[in-house]
């Protein structure tokens, strides 16, 4: 008889509030296999921390990753948007599933249920955008089929504690990706958009909540509501967190109001920042590999 088959092996770079939270999510998700965390120094919080967790952990960096030459389904990058270039070039002939949750603008864009099925059948390079692009785009793609924006912004606000020294290194490329990724994503080319990313050191943390505005002459609130709604209830089936607040339609401006409570149980309620881009992060794998695994074309894994 053959034994149990094995999972497809995943490796994430990085071992900061995002790397770490992937990597549980991962092996809660029963589909993927964490076989390694890659950090920069073996006495880091986040690699003694995976240590505790029986994984397996590679000091060293990215660098030391790439020499050792070792092969995975998927590789997270949860480092920065400055080095991710290089992690694509290294691992692009490999065959390799690589997610990239960080801001550098480059691979396939992804946002689960606006693009995810035909995104996952066509790349093996994809780009998370941002926490506020996963939470906006997926109610302004709805909105923009209801109406012609003339005019977007997205809000973003979330906790100090939530964020690590990688969020704050790339705010200007989270701005810029998840203004690019709303004009094509969402459907409005020819808008003005904007993105901002505030940080609030509140104690007690805050929820991550993210703030939609709209101009759209041609609104219809029946619509635009019903829009909405539909579109939160595709979002909730992989971040059951993520809820509408509010939603005001009211002389051609609109205003969506969005929360995402961290349902994990190994990351703060308010860390909802963390909760929807990983989550976003593990199903655009899982569905990438699975398509692979179909056609027989999964590089590594059985």
């Amino acid at each position: 008889m053959n034994g149990p088959k094995q999972r497809p092996r995943a490796a994430v770079l990085g071992t900061g509030k995002i790397g770490m939270d992937l990597a549980e999510r991962i092996g809660n998700c029963g589909r993927l296999e964490c076989a390694l965390m890659v950090g920069r120094d073996r006495t880091s919080v986040g690699l003694r921390r995976a240590a505790q967790l029986g994984l397996t952990t590679m000091a060293g960096g990215s660098a030391a990753f790439v020499g050792a030459g070792e092969r995975f389904d998927v590789v997270f990058d949860a480092s920065n948007a400055a080095a991710h270039a290089a992690h694509w070039q290294a691992l692009a002939a490999t065959g390799t599933v690589l997610v990239d949750l960080t801001p550098s603008g480059t691979g396939t864009r992804v946002v689960p249920c606006v693009n995810g099925e035909a995104a996952v059948q066509s790349s093996r390079h994809f780009n998370m955008i941002s926490c506020g692009g996963q939470s906006a785009i997926p109610v302004l793609h709805a909105i923009a089929a209801t109406c012609t924006p003339s005019y977007v912004e997205v809000v973003a606000t979330g906790a100090t504690a939530s964020t690590g020294r990688g969020t704050r290194l790339n705010t200007d490329e989270y701005i810029a990706t998840t203004q690019a990724a709303v004009r094509e994503l969402a459907g409005v080319p020819e808008a003005e958009v904007k993105a901002l990313l505030n940080l609030s050191p509140a104690r007690p943390e805050p929820p991550f909540r993210v703030l939609a505005t709209v101009l759209a002459d041609d609104a219809r609130p029946e619509r635009v509501r019903a829009a909405v709604h539909a579109a939160a209830a595709r979002v909730r089936a992989y971040a059951p967190g993520y809820t509408v607040t509010s939603c005001t339609v009211a002389g051609g401006r609109i205003d969506v109001a969005l929360e995402v409570t961290a349902r994990s149980s190994h990351i703060p309620a308010y860390a909802g920042n963390l909760d929807i881009i990983n989550a976003a992060a593990v199903w655009t794998a899982e569905q990438a590999v699975a398509a692979l695994a179909r056609e027989g074309a999964l590089p590594w894994g059985s």
